[in-house]
């Protein structure tokens, strides 16, 4: 157990530190909001030392964590973004991983992270986005037309799942033949402790390396495909892009730029989707009112993202002695920074814990904030919005047709499975 003494009048809080960030916990129970609801009252940064992973400040506030993003001067991501377990930090001394190699802009600081980030930047606004508008209602309408008249189904297997991996390897330039393969190796890096989705090999740490060098061969052909055959899309860009001075992207960014877009922009938007439908299920008016005002849909999207918080965290790792509310952190110590629980403050949101589609303000970190905002959210947004439009102007009937399992992640957190009934009316 952790205990914390408050600056000021003294007291204990005691929680589980596992449960904030043990994959399996969250495969049994989902996200803890109950231990971060109890933080946010009376522990807001608070040091966990769990067992088996790295020690770290849990940030809890929506406040501290819009403070804490806005000095990446103080806060560094350079030093990785996910807490680590044993196993995982014995792996990274041992080195030789594709993955661990690698440069993403997740992973810089400024002002390296500006001058990366303005490689693909362009493409991602919401001028740039609006020619992929086509191919995300298309995907939308062709996965509901799928589903028949009615029937029963596992809504993340035949759409939640399907409609960004589509879309993303449409701009990315995967073949239709290795969507499968792609979407199998996505789901192993972001959920490789689940027993139902790890590798079967010797140890994590040659899982690990196997799943980077699948990813490096994949991407590696159609890089250099794109380089002998440029087109107008984002893999052509990547391959052949320059930094601001004119120098050329180096391998590992370039391959690091492909991994980042792809994974995360898939199960992000996939975790979120699945989440929404059980929302749906949970508050059918909710759907009712958005397919009754179409114009509800924008903002239902914003509840989505609130409502899920796909990515549960973001570490970071301070560059020098500091202070957060009242708390002294030393150099070299970590903070996790808790977007869901953020999402849940009652100092920022009118009843937290209700879904409401019309919410506004909603001023949720679901994409970040500040320096490391979510480079893809308008595609992200896009995706949704096509989606919820198309479910909400069809759908008669929707329920649970057996109990939804949660994937035992802690970092991208979501539904496994969810299995829904439904009836669907033709499309108008």
């Amino acid at each position: 157990m952790s205990q914390v003494t408050e600056s000021g009048p003294s007291h204990e809080v005691a929680i589980d530190p596992l449960d904030l960030v043990a994959p399996d916990r969250y495969g049994r129970s989902g996200a803890p909001h109950d231990v971060w609801t109890t933080l946010r009252a009376e522990s807001p940064v608070h040091w966990c030392e769990p067992a088996g992973f790295e020690t770290f400040w849990a940030v809890t506030k929506h406040a501290d964590i819009m403070e804490v993003a806005g000095q990446p001067e103080v806060y560094s991501n350079a030093h990785g973004i996910v807490v680590l377990n044993d196993e995982q930090v014995a792996a990274n001394l041992e080195g030789g991983n594709p993955l661990r190699d690698m440069r993403t802009i997740i992973e810089m600081d400024p002002p390296t992270h500006r001058l990366y980030r303005k490689v693909a930047s362009g493409f991602f606004t919401p001028k740039g986005i609006d020619q992929l508008d086509e191919i995300v209602a298309s995907s939308a309408r062709a996965l509901v037309d799928a589903l028949g008249d009615e029937g029963e189904c596992d809504f993340i297997e035949r759409i939640a799942q399907r409609h960004p991996l589509r879309v993303l390897a449409t701009i990315l330039g995967i073949d239709r033949d290795d969507e499968e393969r792609v979407l199998e190796l996505t789901q192993q890096l972001f959920a490789g402790d689940d027993p139902d989705i790890q590798r079967e090999s010797t140890s994590r740490t040659e899982a690990a390396k196997e799943l980077g060098t699948e990813f490096y061969i994949l991407f590696d052909r159609i890089i250099n495909d794109r380089r002998a055959h440029p087109r107008d899309d984002l893999a052509s860009l990547l391959a052949n892009a320059m930094l601001p001075g004119g120098e050329a992207l180096g391998p590992l960014e370039t391959f690091g730029y492909y991994l980042i877009v792809f994974s995360a922009g898939h199960d992000t938007t996939r975790n979120a989707l699945s989440g929404a439908l059980a929302a749906f299920v949970d508050h059918p008016d909710q759907l009712a009112l958005v397919g009754a005002h179409p114009e509800l849909a924008r903002c239902a999207v914003e509840e989505i993202v609130r409502w899920t918080t796909p990515v549960n965290y973001m570490k970071r790792t301070a560059l020098q002695d500091t202070e957060l509310r009242g708390r002294q952190v030393r150099e070299g110590e970590r903070l996790t920074l808790f977007y869901a629980s953020a999402n849940r403050d009652e100092d920022v949101f009118d009843e937290p814990f209700r879904f409401d589609v019309t919410r506004q303000p909603n001023r949720h970190l679901g994409f970040g904030w500040a320096e490391h905002f979510c480079l893809g959210a308008h595609l992200a947004r896009a995706s949704m919005h096509a989606l919820v439009q198309e479910l909400a102007s069809r759908v008669e009937l929707l329920e649970y047709a057996g109990a939804p399992t949660q994937t035992a992640s802690s970092f991208v957190v979501g539904l496994k499975t969810l299995p829904v009934r439904y009836r669907i009316r033709p499309a108008r």
